[in-house]
Formats: structure tokens, C-alpha cells, sequence
């Protein structure tokens, strides 16, 4: 019993990681990103735009509301509304282990490229940009502009790390759900959670 307490104390002590999700299409990627790192038993923040509100239904057939209560109750995931700019994350003097926004939209890519801040969720990149902390951007959108892919590159010159979601192709993913589980998980791990991709979903070349 003593060692299961300081196990969870060390849990607890741990700097969470915010997930960012916005209202751009590819909602189901935010979904698997989450459940991914709830299965890791990895603390969460979220917070979101109002935009997911419209999306979510239209994408996954249910009401945001349900999902972020089920990530409350199953993996203790703290949730914050978009106004919310008490929220831990609004401050620099907050620890956490950084930022994934997925799905991240153009709108939210220019006005973290600006500094632009109006919602919470803008408002924790830009701290997790000036503190130095990981940053991973999983924009969607096609084609791109020369905006977006300037404001794109601004971001990785800051330091984000930009990360598509592009289909591994190579491991053949059956469905949609698959593909989508594969391109979250490859984000996850580029945010240094390397145990959320697979040995088996990693390329080995001639070692297949």
C-alpha cells in the first residue's frame, strides 16, 4: 500500500500535458491523442475553441460535452473552457510538459504566429512558446496558402514542431479509425512520448 501512495504521489507531481483542440475538420485525431495519453497514464489539461462545438457532431455523431466529460472521469483529465484565462495554463509560472494542438486550424496557426491571443487555448502556446516548452501543431488544412505555410514557418522557427497528419501508408491501415490512431500516436511521440507509437508501427526497412 505504501509503495501504490508514492507511486500515485509521484503521479501527481507530474507536469501535465495540454491538448489543444480546435474546430478544424479531423476532430477524431484529438480523440485518440487523448485516449492515447490517458492509456499512459499521463496528466491532462484541454481546452478547446468554441468552433469544436459545431464539428464535433457533424465528425463524430455526439455533443463535445460528452467526451470531455468520459476524459474527466476515466483518465482525470481537467478541462477549461475558452475563456477560461484563470486556467493554470495561462501562466508561464505554471510547469507543464508542453503543448499538442489537434487538430490546429489556420485560424489558431495565425494567431499563435502573432501573438494574438484571444481564447485560452491561443493563450497556452503562446506560453508554452515563450517558456521554451515543447509545442506540437497537427494543422489541417489543404491545399495550403502561402499564408498558411508562412505562418507555418514562423511557428517552426519559434521552435513547434509541425506535424501533418499524414497516413503512414506503408502499414497499410484498414480504416479510417486506424489511420487516424497511427497519425495521433506519431504526434504524440514526437512530442517525446515515445511509448505512445509501437514498435510495430515504426519503419525498419530491410530489418522487415
Amino acid at each position: 500500500m505504501a509503495a501504490e501512495r508514492e507511486m500515485t504521489a509521484a503521479g501527481a507531481r507530474r507536469p501535465p500535458v495540454i491538448v489543444g483542440i480546435t474546430g478544424s475538420s479531423g476532430v477524431m485525431l484529438a480523440v485518440r491523442a487523448v485516449e492515447t495519453l490517458g492509456e499512459l497514464g499521463v496528466p491532462m489539461h484541454i481546452t478547446y475553441t468554441q468552433a469544436c462545438r459545431q464539428v464535433w457532431p457533424d465528425e463524430l455523431g455526439r455533443q463535445i460535452s460528452d467526451d470531455l466529460a468520459a476524459w474527466k472521469e476515466r483518465y482525470h483529465a481537467r478541462v477549461f473552457n475558452p475563456d477560461d484565462f484563470r486556467a493554470p495554463a495561462s501562466s508561464g509560472s505554471y510547469r507543464t510538459a508542453g503543448m499538442i494542438i489537434i487538430p490546429c486550424s489556420m485560424r489558431t496557426v495565425s494567431a499563435i504566429a502573432h501573438g494574438s491571443s484571444s481564447n485560452l487555448l491561443e493563450r497556452a502556446a503562446d506560453v508554452v512558446i515563450k517558456e521554451n516548452r515543447p509545442l506540437v501543431i497537427v494543422p489541417r488544412e489543404t491545399p495550403l496558402s502561402v499564408i498558411h505555410l508562412e505562418n507555418l514557418l514562423a511557428l517552426a522557427r519559434l521552435g513547434a514542431r509541425i506535424v501533418p497528419p499524414m497516413p503512414q501508408f506503408y502499414l497499410r491501415p484498414q480504416t479510417m479509425d486506424e489511420a487516424a490512431d497511427l497519425m495521433a500516436r506519431r504526434a504524440l511521440s514526437v512530442l517525446g512520448f515515445e511509448e505512445a507509437l509501437p514498435d510495430a508501427s515504426r519503419w525498419r526497412g530491410d530489418e522487415a
